[in-house]
This record gives C-alpha cells, sequence and structure tokens, in this order.
C-alpha cells in the first residue's frame, strides 16, 4: 500500500477524514478571502507571515489580539489639563 505524510499541523491536525480536511480548508478559505475584501493583507517580515491592517478599529473588530511588542501597542492619552496630587 502506498502513502504519504501529511506534515501540516496546525489547521488540520484534529481532522478525522479527508472530507474534513477539505471542509476545513473550504472554511478557512472564506474566511481568508472576506479578511482580504476588509482590507487585510499578509505581510512577510523575517521568514513569518503576518496578518495586518492599517486600520486597527477594523483590525479590533475583527477580535483580534495584537501581537506587536507591548511599547508599539501602546496609545498617549493626551493630557487635557489633568493634575497629579502631590505627595
Amino acid at each position: 500500500m502506498g502513502y504519504f505524510t501529511w506534515n501540516e499541523t496546525g489547521l488540520t491536525k484534529d481532522c478525522e477524514s479527508l472530507e474534513a480536511m477539505a471542509y476545513r480548508f473550504e472554511e478557512s478559505a472564506k474566511l481568508m478571502r472576506k479578511m482580504a475584501k476588509d482590507g487585510f493583507i499578509l505581510k512577510k517580515q523575517d521568514n513569518e507571515q503576518l496578518i495586518t491592517h492599517s486600520n486597527k478599529n477594523i483590525f479590533n473588530e475583527w477580535g483580534f489580539v495584537s501581537e506587536e511588542q507591548p511599547y508599539r501597542q501602546l496609545t498617549l492619552i493626551p493630557d487635557k489639563g489633568i493634575i497629579f496630587a502631590k505627595e
């Protein structure tokens, strides 16, 4: 009997059949197409594939959590005359 090893482990690891694998790929493809239509792009950086969006509001609306380093995620809030208590 001939066979080959399937090495992809993230998307299809828990699938029990080829039909289940196909369904998983089809659903993933639908999601990726919708993301592309909404302005998400694939960016390759240091041998990694990053999914990005130029509008942080849209990124957040999708419920994604940014993997940027914490200091790059910070948004400064203007002071607006806030007076801090003296020690």
